[in-house]
């Protein structure tokens, strides 16, 4: 009997991989985010050094120009929402990346007035609004365990 289900459990996963295959393709808003984080994680190296206020400028540049494509684009999460509710979930979405991005022209404005300390913090509410963001609008990745569980309770259903 364990077998059995070790064995449907298996072929469930197996072939679930083209499916899977075809999910870990990046979506245009997955690309826009990967260069915003690309652009966070060298900001927050250099934020504090004032003498690296012109890249950290850039760096602000790539940041707002990448957040105002991903307004352009859906997250795959809106598939996982109810029909009658994914105007709501996007428009929030679009809400939440106009924060963002308002966010973002504050960390520049301090930056170009030299207060460096003030960006610092401003860098941690952008943090914050990411941690948000994916919590409210990024798809919750599931675990193999998740996986295993729902294919044993779909087989003794059967």
């Amino acid at each position: 009997m364990h077998l059995r289900l070790l064995c449907l459990a298996s072929l469930l996963v197996i072939s679930g991989l083209p499916f899977r295959a075809a999910e870990k393709q990046p979506t245009p808003l997955e690309d826009q985010m990967e260069e915003i984080n690309a652009a966070y994680r060298k900001l927050g190296r250099q934020i504090a050094d004032a003498a690296k206020n012109a890249d950290s400028l850039k760096q602000v540049a790539i940041i707002r120009e990448h957040a105002l494509a991903a307004l352009k684009h859906d997250p795959r999460r809106k598939a996982d929402v109810p029909a009658p509710e994914q105007a709501k979930f996007i428009s929030d979405y679009q809400v939440a990346m106009k924060a963002f991005v308002a966010t973002v022209d504050k960390l520049g404005a301090a930056l170009t007035a030299g207060k460096n300390d003030l960006a610092v913090a401003v860098l941690q509410e952008l943090k914050k609004a990411q941690e948000d963001g994916h919590r409210d609008f990024r798809r919750r990745r599931i675990t193999f365990e998740e996986k295993a569980a729902e294919a044993a309770r779909r087989s003794e259903e059967k």
